[in-house]
């Protein structure tokens, strides 16, 4: 043969293993729900691919039997080709001694390239573009491939399933989806516009039900604004008119003897059906749903919705009363500012230098969306931004405490009782940085 037929002959070998690296990226980067999407639209060719997807032995079985023969005999050819070309191109210009081994090398350079180009980089780039497009765009001379390399497929897998045997390799796949994963996907749709970014925080705050303690949305004991058993009618409509609320626990005496829980709409009905006068009894007052507070948000939806309740009391392992909690302040908590501007503006708000004012009792998720931190240390330990800073700090805080971590400061500006009402967040200069991941600045 010629030259130009030796090239013309490299020429398909090199396009023949581009097909072969483009398809194995293609089917091992297709993505099973998208496939399923297609499918499910009447796609055949997505189903086909998905199949293969399950078992892909025979294929990559296939492809690398094929990608193998192709560059050796690229090789061979190549080199027998060119290599004579090169030592005639160099025997114009040099004569002397080592002719033969830099046309060898050249060859061997030109046909490498040649492969590595535009049989392995470009097609895999191309295919990592669209894999789903492009694998059912190859699906049907793949399995054609797959049925002429057959025999040799089979006798190659069953050596191959013989050495995991042996080596104890499970080899099994598990196509489990975690949380992780799915933040990322949705990550990636804001970033790409598909997504808005306040619809990113909804779907992020949905999974964020599982994990999260109802301490860290319950209304807290000291917050909490409940009727007596005896107490007199002047005294219930004046708490009804002083507090913007729809439900109010009912107890005998002291908070921790809850009996039930008022709706303020039992009131009005009796109000507007000329009853003027009303007191609270034991069998006027609605059932309450008393729960622990160890149960996650995720969980306590499962009990609204059994229970047919939205109003609960939280008790901890002693008995005693430390929060309520509604269904509106799960739902708060899944759509953040769309939920309640007016209370998310309450806990966290951002001054003119760049700071922010947030309120102690700030859910550390809302905290650390609204100053852009990835994560906190141990955050399992506690659930508010006053919980951070007694963790940081070690002790119980006082005013002007500060900590630094990531490159903020955060400093104790209020406190109550030995309770953090309000903590200023500042973003230091670099030079300023703490040296350690999180270090505490007392005063």
């Amino acid at each position: 043969m010629n030259l130009f037929e030796h090239l013309a002959l490299l020429a398909v070998l090199v396009l023949a293993a581009g097909f072969l690296s483009l398809t194995e990226i293609s089917l091992a980067g297709a993505r099973k729900i998208k496939l399923k999407l297609l499918a499910e639209a009447g796609d055949d060719r997505a189903r086909k691919v998905m199949a293969l997807q399950a078992h892909s032995a025979d294929f990559f079985a296939a492809s690398q039997l094929g990608l193998n023969a192709i560059a050796i005999l690229g090789g061979i050819l190549g080199e027998g080709a060119l290599r004579p070309f090169f030592l005639e191109w160099l025997s114009v210009f040099y004569a002397g001694p080592g002719r033969e081994n830099i046309a060898f090398t050249l060859s061997f350079v030109f046909v490498t390239t040649l492969f590595v180009l535009f049989s392995d980089l470009m097609p895999k780039r191309l295919a990592l573009i669209s894999p789903e497009t492009t694998a059912m765009a190859v699906i049907r001379p793949v399995l054609f491939v797959i049925r002429l390399f057959k025999p040799f497929s089979w006798t190659l897998n069953v050596i191959a399933n013989g050495l995991f045997k042996l080596f104890g390799i499970n080899m099994t796949r598990e196509d489990r989806i975690t949380f992780d994963e799915i933040s990322a996907v949705v990550e990636a749709g804001a970033q790409a516009g598909v997504l808005q970014k306040q619809e990113q925080h909804f779907i992020e705050n949905v999974f964020e039900l599982e994990s999260r303690a109802v301490t860290s949305t319950m209304t807290t004991r000291e917050n909490i604004v409940f009727f007596d058993l005896t107490e007199p009618e002047e005294s219930v409509r004046q708490k009804i008119a002083a507090h913007s609320l729809s439900k109010f626990p009912v107890c005998d005496g002291v908070i921790d003897r809850v009996v039930g829980y008022v709706d303020t709409r039992d009131i009005l009905v009796r109000l507007l059906n000329n009853q003027s006068h009303f007191h609270l009894s034991e069998s006027t007052v609605r059932t309450v749903l008393i729960i622990p507070d160890s149960l996650t948000l995720s969980e306590l939806l499962d009990r609204f919705r059994s229970s047919k309740e939205t109003f609960a009391v939280v008790i901890n392992e002693y008995a005693f009363v430390v929060g309520v909690i509604t269904l509106s302040d799960i739902m708060v908590t899944v759509m953040g500012r769309w939920g309640s501007p007016l209370e998310a503006d309450q806990q966290t708000m951002q001054r003119e230098d760049g700071s922010w004012l947030i309120d102690g009792s700030t859910p550390v998720a809302e905290m650390k969306r609204v100053i852009d931190l990835q994560s906190l240390p141990e955050e399992e330990r506690y659930e508010t931004a006053a919980g951070f800073m007694m963790f940081m700090l070690r002790k119980v805080p006082k005013q002007t405490d500060s900590v630094e971590y990531e490159g903020m400061r955060f400093e104790v500006l209020d406190v109550d009782h030995h309770r953090i009402d309000q903590i200023l967040v500042k973003r230091l200069d670099p030079g300023q940085k703490a040296l350690g991941a999180a270090t505490p600045a007392a005063h």
